[in-house]
């Protein structure tokens, strides 16, 4: 859905405004602002769509670096920075025309795409987001979630000691002393896939959601992408070129023609080592959450 409509109007009122404050008596029209020529932009085709696609979680589960993958295909056109649209409150109230001047560019028969991981988790988000279109495909990438949980605790210890903040070891937040596991922790919380999943699946059918193996992606990115491709009705693009492993980083990075890049440092973060019985306590508790969730996608991950 094309939204240059939205954009043209949030320029008509700005300039209205400054029309306004600048106290002219002429009478007003869009060419004086130089808004006149938008037949040779819209001829050109490029416009600003709400998206076909949506990446919508987990969160440290590889949502970038599927996003960034996919952005190699000639038919994708990415939005860069996350969204939060749908899960934030003060976003939402900015209306669908804010929402779609969030998008890039893209010409006809591209596929619009953002994502954002916190509307997995979002309870609202699901409603929302098929309101704006129930026929949008939406990709879900996961990956063990214990895997999950502690790379969600790093990035947050990360951010804290850069800020000079302090922040507990990972086992004093994981544990509440001899009652076993605090499993109200929003690590924890965020690996219960099948819980969250659950409330898509009231709003959209499974045809509509995509899961992707996060763990697979990042050891041999191409037959996950052959699949992302089938299920957005993309043509078959990617292929062995766009990657190379590189020695250093431990994971593949990407490349276009000449160009080649890594994810930026944040990806690949050394994980603080955990004590082997508390890996073991968390196998455990998400060993039911994981069957309950495999039993939903009808797919089985090699998970703890």
């Amino acid at each position: 859905m094309a939204c240059w409509w939205a954009g043209w109007l949030l320029l008509l009122v700005e300039a209205w405004r400054a029309h306004l404050a600048q106290g002219m008596l002429e009478p007003w029209a869009p060419e004086a602002a130089g808004l006149g020529n938008t037949s040779a932009f819209q001829a050109s085709g490029l416009q600003r769509r709400l998206p076909q696609g949506i990446i919508i979680g987990v969160r440290k589960g590889g949502t970038r670096a599927l996003l960034e993958m996919l952005a190699l295909h000639p038919q994708v056109a990415a939005a860069r920075a996350e969204v939060h649209f749908f899960n934030r409150e003060e976003n939402y109230r900015r209306g669908l025309g804010w929402y779609c001047q969030q998008m890039p560019l893209s010409r006809p028969g591209q596929l619009t795409m953002e994502k954002t991981p916190g509307y997995f988790s979002s309870p609202g988000a699901p409603e929302r987001i098929r309101a704006m279109d129930p026929a949008v495909r939406l990709l879900l990438i996961v990956r063990d979630p214990v895997e999950r949980l502690v790379s969600d605790y790093t990035q947050i210890l990360h951010n804290r000691r850069a800020r000079r903040k302090p922040y507990p070891p990972l086992e004093r937040l994981l544990l509440r002393g001899d009652q076993g596991l605090n499993t109200r922790f929003k690590a924890i919380q965020r690996s219960l896939y099948a819980l969250q999943l659950a409330r898509w699946l009231a709003v959209f059918p499974s045809a509509h959601i995509h899961v992707v193996d996060g763990g697979g992606l990042i050891r041999e990115p191409l037959p996950e992408l052959r699949r992302v491709e089938q299920f957005l009705g993309l043509v078959p693009s990617l292929g062995p070129n766009n990657f190379y492993f590189n020695q250093t980083k431990g994971f593949y990075c990407l490349r276009a023609g000449a160009r080649q890049r890594c994810l930026d440092e944040s990806k690949g973060r050394p994980h603080p080592p955990i004590a082997e019985q508390l890996l073991e306590q968390l196998c455990t508790y998400f060993s039911a959450h994981n069957e309950h969730f495999f039993s939903l996608v009808g797919r089985t991950f090699n998970w703890c």
